[in-house]
């Protein structure tokens, strides 16, 4: 059950309160997020070199059941927020490779998507970082979004790399040892 609050409260537009739709390019899909990922995710996230970048521990099944449970709700209780979040698919056998998600909200009459995306160590390289960001953002911006924007570590070039493919440029703003990058 979606529980945000009403769109005129925050400034985001009536797309978002349907949640992520089913996105598609040449080689992938991203899926809207459900509980029931967290079973075929936990083993592709068990991987630490995932969080030298970001920090914290692989979740275990049961912490990504629930943390996927919050996630689809959608917004926080006060509706200040609308997340969207996908599992990113290999088109021509279904097998996940990561994860997309954006944050959208308005800040000061600005709809703003931060956006973030995982590939699988075992998948790093082949492009699915760079394809699944340009796709959900692309689509953010058809969505009519004001600005996209993603919070890098300095150091993690793919990443970096990532972000000027969809279009995003470094500003001199850091949160947490963060850059914030936007386009």
């Amino acid at each position: 059950m979606l529980r945000p609050g009403p769109p005129q409260a925050i400034g985001v537009p009536p797309w978002a309160l349907a949640g992520a739709q089913p996105l598609r390019s040449d080689r992938i899909v991203l899926e809207p997020l459900r509980v029931e990922h967290a079973e075929e995710m936990a083993p592709l996230l068990d991987d630490s070199t995932l969080h030298t970048f970001i920090g914290g521990k692989p979740a275990n099944v049961q912490e990504l059941r629930s943390r996927y449970a919050r996630q689809v709700i959608g917004s926080p209780p006060n509706g200040s927020q609308r997340w969207l979040n996908w599992i990113v698919r290999r088109r021509d056998d279904g097998q996940a490779v990561g994860f997309v998600q954006s944050t959208v909200s308005d800040q000061d009459g600005e709809l703003i998507a931060a956006v973030a995306w995982v590939v699988v160590a075992s998948q790093q390289g082949n492009g699915y970082a760079r394809e699944a960001a340009r796709l959900m953002a692309d689509w953010l911006r058809q969505q009519r979004v004001d600005r996209v924007v993603a919070y890098i570590n300095p150091g993690h070039h793919a990443s970096n790399t990532v972000a000027r493919w969809i279009g995003l440029t470094p500003t001199d703003t850091k949160v947490d040892d963060e850059v914030r990058w936007q386009g």
